[in-house]
């Protein structure tokens, strides 16, 4: 079946996204739909644990594809990116060679037999028949010399390997980008994609996220973490805490057997919302009744 067939419109990429455990709002929808269906690389940004990376796990997962992931980080390069070469198959081929009195060209040296795929040319060379969904995460925490080496993977589906030349995609990869804004990205990587803001989700469809990732949960103790987690968004903390740390604190009140909240329950499980020490400082000092909405 292809993509087409697949996802239709974007109430049909909706309701199968939703089989995969991911609601996702209209605004999203549209972007995802728009992403796979164009296809245009799409940019995603807001704060951590709003579900930017669940998204395109649940889209690869839909269209029944590799989820093939590149977590950015300060420093990263192409040999981390893109590809490297099999330095110590070189050498043994070159030994080998010696041994046998033949000579190993450079060109073969440098072929496809010594050459290491990394996470962009395993997306681009996914052969199909749906296009690979390449997770390109956290960008932000890379530097802008490697925002500029994605421009033309971003922009015409290839990348250019000097001993190899330029290698362009069959099936092009669905593209997604995650950012948490701890720098700004530069216009011209926003330019080559579609743009979404993922925003902390309100109550009801906090709840219903919850629900359906933990469906085991009871209702009561769902809804009063899906609240609890507004009221602290509320406090003045370093790290308000997302839809990723609602599900965690349900996940620790149901190992601890706890069917609601209540003061006792958050000081034992306190730890899964708020990362900081200052954070959990703050909400104590406006009392743990007050947050388990008591």
């Amino acid at each position: 079946m292809s993509v087409e067939d697949q996802i239709p419109s974007i109430s049909a990429l909706t309701k199968e996204l939703a089989r995969n455990e991911y609601l996702a709002e209209p605004g999203l929808a549209t972007a995802l739909f728009c992403a796979v269906r164009l296809p245009q690389p799409l940019l995603l940004e807001g704060e951590a644990g709003v579900g930017k990376t669940q998204a395109a796990k649940a889209l690869a997962e839909m269209l029944d594809t590799p989820l093939i992931r590149l977590q950015c980080f300060e420093g990263i390069d192409a040999s981390e990116a893109l590809y490297e070469w099999n330095y110590p198959r070189q050498l043994l081929g070159i030994r080998m060679a010696e041994a046998q009195g033949t000579h190993l060209a450079e060109d073969a040296l440098f072929s496809r037999d010594f050459l290491i795929e990394r996470p962009l040319l395993q997306a681009l060379e996914h052969p199909g028949p749906n296009p690979a969904v390449l997770l390109i995460d956290e960008v932000d925490r890379a530097d802008e010399e490697f925002e500029a080496f994605l421009f033309e993977m971003l922009a015409e589906s290839s990348v250019t390997v000097p001993e190899l030349g330029t290698l362009r995609a069959a099936v092009p990869p669905v593209v997604i980008l995650t950012s948490n804004r701890t720098r700004d990205l530069h216009d011209a990587l926003k330019r080559r994609c579609l743009y979404h803001w993922i925003d902390y989700p309100d109550l009801e469809h906090a709840t219903s996220i919850i629900r359906l990732r933990v469906p085991e949960a009871p209702d009561a103790l769902v809804e009063q973490v899906a609240s609890a987690v507004q009221r602290l968004r509320g406090l003045d903390v370093q790290k308000p805490p997302g839809v990723a740390e609602a599900i965690d604190w349900v996940h620790a009140a149901m190992l601890l057997g706890l069917p609601a909240l209540n003061a006792e329950g958050v000081d034992q499980t306190l730890g899964s919302v708020l990362k900081y020490r200052e954070d959990q400082d703050a909400a104590r000092a406006e009392g743990l009744a007050w947050v388990a909405g008591a």
